[in-house]
């Protein structure tokens, strides 16, 4: 993937994210380069709707949408293959802001859809600026509330001019280079979603059938269970935890916030600052959380939002927080397990009510009722070293294919940067 040597002789382009390209090219203002003719579609006919994605710019199933959906498409543009599409509005958050467009049909009228001038290779431009929205270069330039950048801004950039041949070379070696990068790429991220459900099927079974194959097995009568061993119990929850509604009253920075996800289940909010940058404002109210709890979101607890914590803190109080009632019979961590797979949240889901998904609660009464197996706590301890010790080697592969797909997409970075500003020649 080596391009050949560079140029020999360099100047500076006088951009400021770009540095210096060979001497060989030039410079201009984008508007000599592109131009803009917006062509309103005044009524929808069935035109393909077009969206800008981070996989790039996507046919949209208006049959079954994801995501926000017109109740119709009158006054959207037409987009036409060879033009590029760029969203220059809410640049801090818009996670892809440029695209190729390849199909026929209609866009939002937000976008701006550029045709590209004869001095201009479309592959090239693309590459260009999907450089430029990599490393969010114009984000410095959107000086109002929402971060937006006029088309008349952009026309007076200066961009990098390769003739026209040189142009096209880059963004035909581009294609090439990124596609083999892009399927190690897809090829790695379905690995981890294997190794994810290859996870969660060892959970589950280890949690509801135990560890011995040739256990005899009866009938739990838990209608998402099925079978468990013979010697095994069955209780509701409410026999095994009980609330904890234990309340804050310190200022926020002399506790210890704790935060629950779906993904990540029970995490120090100073961890999770690292990743997101988001700050509590207030602990007033908050409930205390001790280790070996169970804190539950009620309105997320279907979607996998429970979990244990391993942390003393406090927590919003719109969680649940369950602490065991007998410690030398009910080992959190177990039920931990339990509680996150997904046939468990299955079960949450049955037994909550609400009005739309993302507001359906599983309160503490329904969620108490659940009946879960209880195994012998010996039995509980072994499952448990036997699922940290499996989950961690699955975790470890998940993390080396999850370095390998940074890796590389910095690597697709770098390349692409470094191609089309003329730091490597092809």
């Amino acid at each position: 993937m080596t391009p050949t040597k560079g140029y020999t002789e360099m100047k500076d382009s006088g951009i400021e994210w770009v540095g210096m390209i060979p001497k060989q090219w030039t410079t201009i203002a984008n508007k000599y380069v592109m131009h803009k003719e917006k062509r309103i579609c005044e009524k929808w006919d069935g035109q393909d709707v077009l969206s800008l994605t981070m996989n790039g710019v996507i046919i949209r199933d208006i049959l079954n949408p994801v995501g926000k959906m017109p109740t119709t498409f009158d006054g959207y543009q037409f987009a036409y293959p060879g033009e590029l599409l760029m969203c220059l509005f809410d640049i801090d958050v818009t996670p892809r802001c440029i695209g190729r467009v390849f199909n026929d049909g209609v866009t939002s009228p937000a976008y701006s859809c550029f045709q590209l001038n004869d001095n201009a290779d479309l592959g090239y431009f693309y590459y260009y600026y999907l450089m430029v929205d990599n490393t969010k270069e114009l984000l410095h330039l959107a000086k109002n509330l929402r971060h937006s950048f006029t088309e008349e801004q952009l026309g007076q950039l200066k961009v990098p001019l390769p003739p026209l041949q040189e142009q096209s070379a880059i963004a035909s070696y581009l294609d090439v280079q990124c596609a083999k990068i892009d399927e190690i790429i897809a090829q790695a991220k379905a690995s981890i979603e294997d190794y994810k459900q290859w996870k969660a099927s060892i959970i589950y079974e280890a949690v509801t059938k135990g560890l011995n194959p040739n256990v005899e097995m009866k009938d739990s009568g838990i209608e998402w269970i099925g079978k468990i061993p013979k010697q095994w119990g069955t209780k509701q929850i409410r026999y095994l935890f009980e609330l904890r509604d234990e309340r804050n009253d310190l200022p926020l920075e002399q506790v210890n916030l704790i935060s629950l996800y779906t993904d990540l289940g029970v995490v120090q909010h100073s961890d999770l600052e690292k990743i997101t940058g988001n700050k509590a404002v207030t602990a007033d109210g908050y409930k205390q959380v001790y280790p070996n709890d169970i804190v539950v979101n009620i309105i997320l607890c279907w979607m996998g939002a429970i979990g244990m914590s391993n942390y003393a803190g406090v927590t919003s109080p719109a969680y649940d927080v369950y602490k065991p009632k007998d410690s030398q019979v009910t080992l959190s961590k177990y039920y931990h397990y339990l509680f996150r797979t997904a046939r468990f949240n299955g079960k949450c889901y049955t037994v909550g009510r609400g009005i739309m998904a993302m507001r359906w609660r599983t309160y503490s009464s329904e969620f108490r009722a659940i009946k879960v197996p209880v195994p012998s706590y010996k039995t509980q301890v072994q499952i448990v070293e036997y699922l940290d010790s499996v989950c961690s080697k699955i975790d470890d592969l998940i993390s080396e294919k999850q370095s390998l797909i940074d890796n590389l997409e910095s690597y697709k970075k770098s390349l692409i940067y470094e191609v089309v500003t003329g730091k490597r020649r092809v």
